[in-house]
């Protein structure tokens, strides 16, 4: 599956550092990233979600 996604200036640059410090490509971290979210238990995964979801409300509704 391929996704695009929209990060805010600040995000990627912390992004792209720590894939530099870890010596991977920024798509192999953010991916890894999203495979370690989905890998929590269920209700590990539904409370991430919850946080990043509210964290985000605004900025979501902007994209829509």
């Amino acid at each position: 599956m391929t996704i695009s996604i929209k990060l805010s200036e600040d995000a990627e640059r912390r992004l792209a550092e720590t894939a530099k410090r870890l010596n991977v490509r920024v798509e192999e971290l953010a991916a890894a990233a999203v495979r370690d979210l989905v890998a929590l238990p269920g209700d590990d995964f539904e409370a991430a979600a919850q946080r990043v979801l509210k964290k985000n409300r605004d900025l979501y509704r902007r994209l829509a």
